[in-house]
């Protein structure tokens, strides 16, 4: 439970007005008459579509979490009413997919490259367990084990079974959920399969167009790297195609190898994390170069302006991390979290709540659209940078409902004696050892400030560890026990201390917040002689309304110092980094000009990055000339 500050904030947000929004637009959009079962040919208002499913799904999930902290009758009868309809729509075999139900009922399992049939099923287990979870009723995760009991039987290595798998992976790593809170070994297997049969040959997908009437050679992404179906997944060692469906695959395999031990697995899954975030990932904790695959290009390209950026990669990278920790827990994937989280992901979200980026690029100017996919430099939209209430695909607003509103499961993890502290946030959390509860407060106004005060309470005198993340970006850093400093070796990013804690004993953190210039590797073009601005988790930038227009004019000096000060009336009051630049006089029309050109001082402003374009639309950019 967070009992201040930011998070504390950005929870309350989610559940007075984020969580209402997309309930509001979910149903003016008729996603919710969509799961009546009603649809005709003749209804002129709404069409069910073959992802409506999920995007109800995330809803519910986000919901369901909402439920277990702030419960109240509005959430839990919208909720019954959900359930309900899924309810009588499920038909008697126990298929469940308001599209093919209604639309198309003679195409099922037809076409699982391109539409969204298992990948609609993953959503709905996932929301499903969530609600499970929360209240211990049943009766929608029955629902969707008698669904998952029916693909069980149709999917598979027999003679008889469809040897297919997911175009657009989520149903592996639900499937693991919902394994995790029923026990039953059919589902771990079930992933196992899905997992294991992706891009082996014969290539299913070939077959399956081929059945359809389609030539396999007509596929519109040109390549099965598209959707991670390109080899066997054992054999993947880079990170291709579509960014959000490669990383729920890799969230999957990172659950499965931790579950069965499988070392192969778990060695593919490095391999990946290795190629991610050390040739592909954003400085934000993005992923996805280019709109043209949604998704990863080649090592090293990273354009700011024209990146993709999707809410949802870093929304899955978040996942991924978290699974990665729980299979190898080491402090370099909670470090990737926590970039993603602060930056990356919050900034799909506007401060109020209400509006949401599908991209986040890391630098914006009116010739960029950043809403157009095919021709993203060619601004003919009239938009700017501003978020959307809605999209017509709105994978990104549930999504981001679903995280925040299931965020206090990231801070911490327990494994035997072991307590993990992975990310500092005003909370208090209650944890079982020997058979005694142990109850942690921490007290802190993280990102803001390094300091955390961690308060011990317990029963009786329990021994037991506690491990504390030293996040990457901190030069220095001090850890104590009721004012006695401790000092010892970093094990993987943590440090531990273990003893017998008594009631009231108190640890006291601090990390060194100093702002540090980020800069890129040199086979980084787009990056080649700038520097980003970082302060503890929070990657900065420039904004066109405290800085004036002409970004790209604006140098540091490379010995320039900076200061941090509150913004007070600014953005609810977040600390801005200010300090002097120059500025590249921009008053001449001459294109180019061989002589020297006139720089000038000035004072420039940078804010955090996650909360950018909520003082209107204008210029923003991360990355900024060194001079």
């Amino acid at each position: 439970m967070f009992t201040d500050g930011f998070w504390a904030e950005r929870t309350r947000i989610n559940r007075e007005v984020t969580l209402g929004a997309v309930y509001h637009q979910t149903k003016t959009t008729f996603r919710f008459e969509a799961i009546k079962g009603k649809w005709t040919p003749d209804e002129t208002r709404y069409r069910p579509h073959v992802f409506w499913d999920s995007d109800i799904a995330k809803w519910m999930e986000a919901a369901s979490y909402t439920l277990t902290t702030h419960p109240t009758d509005t959430l839990q009868s919208q909720l019954d009413d959900i359930i309900t309809r899924y309810e009588k729509l499920q038909a008697e075999d126990g298929y469940l997919n308001s599209y093919y139900q209604q639309v198309e009922p003679d195409k099922r399992w037809s076409n699982l490259r391109d539409l969204h049939e298992l990948y609609c099923a993953g959503h709905l287990i996932e929301a499903a367990v969530a609600h499970y979870e929360a209240t211990s009723d049943r009766r929608f995760l029955d629902v969707m084990c008698r669904y998952v009991d029916l693909i069980e039987s149709l999917f598979g290595l027999d003679d008889h079974q469809l040897q297919g798998y997911p175009g657009h992976q989520e149903l592996e790593l639900a499937l693991i959920r919902l394994y995790e809170v029923t026990d039953e070994d059919g589902y771990l297997k079930l992933a196992q399969y899905f997992i294991d049969a992706r891009g082996t040959q014969p290539h299913y997908y070939d077959e399956e167009a081929t059945k359809r009437g389609d030539k396999p050679e007509n596929f519109w992404a040109k390549t099965y790297a598209y959707n991670q179906s390109h080899l066997p997944v054992r054999e993947q060692t880079t990170a291709e195609g579509h960014s959000v469906r490669a990383l729920y695959m890799y969230c999957g395999m990172a659950d499965l190898a931790r579950l069965t031990g499988d070392e192969e697995l778990k060695q593919a899954c490095l391999t990946l994390w290795d190629d991610v975030v050390k040739h592909k990932l954003y400085v934000t904790g993005a992923l996805g170069s280019t709109r043209l695959n949604e998704g990863f290009t080649s090592p090293y390209d990273l354009p700011d302006e024209t990146a993709y950026a999707e809410t949802c990669a870093s929304i899955a990278l978040v996942f991924w991390a978290q699974r990665m920790f729980l299979l190898d827990p080491d402090s370099r994937y909670i470090d990737v979290l926590e970039r993603a989280l602060y930056n990356g992901f919050l900034s799909g979200l506007s401060l109020d709540g209400s509006r949401f980026f599908y991209s986040n690029p890391l630098a914006g100017h009116p010739a960029i659209d950043p809403f157009n996919m095919w021709s993203p430099v060619l601004n003919t939209s009239g938009k700017t940078y501003e978020r959307e209430e809605w999209y017509d695909c709105a994978c990104c607003p549930g999504n981001i409902a679903r995280l925040i509103a299931s965020i206090g499961g990231y801070f911490y993890a327990q494994h035997d004696d072991t307590i993990y502290v992975n990310l500092y946030g005003a909370n208090a959390v209650q944890f079982n050892i020997q058979d005694s509860p142990i109850r942690l407060i921490q007290a802190t106004n993280y990102p803001y400030n390094g300091r955390i005060q961690l308060s011990v309470d317990v029963d009786a005198p329990t021994q037991f560890t506690l491990a504390l993340r030293i996040p990457s970006w901190s030069s220095s850093s001090s850890v104590s026990v009721n004012g006695e400093a401790i000092t010892g070796e970093i094990t993987r990013g943590y440090a531990t201390i273990t003893r017998e804690w008594q009631q009231g004993d108190v640890v006291e953190i601090d990390f060194d917040m100093s702002i540090q210039r980020v800069r890129a590797n040199s086979k980084v073009r787009h990056m080649a002689g700038k520097v980003a601005l970082q302060r503890g988790p929070l990657v900065y930038c420039l904004e066109e309304v405290d800085n004036g227009s002409e970004l790209t004019a604006i140098s540091l000096p490379n010995d320039g110092q900076f200061d941090i000060v509150l913004g007070e009336d600014i953005l609810e009051g977040v600390p801005i980094i200010q300090g002097s630049a120059y500025r590249q006089d921009t008053s001449s029309d001459m294109l180019y000009t061989t002589q020297n050109l006139e720089l000038n001082q000035i004072k420039v402003q940078a804010i955090p990055f996650a909360f950018w374009a909520n003082r209107g639309s204008g210029e923003m950019r991360v990355w900024i000339r060194e001079t």
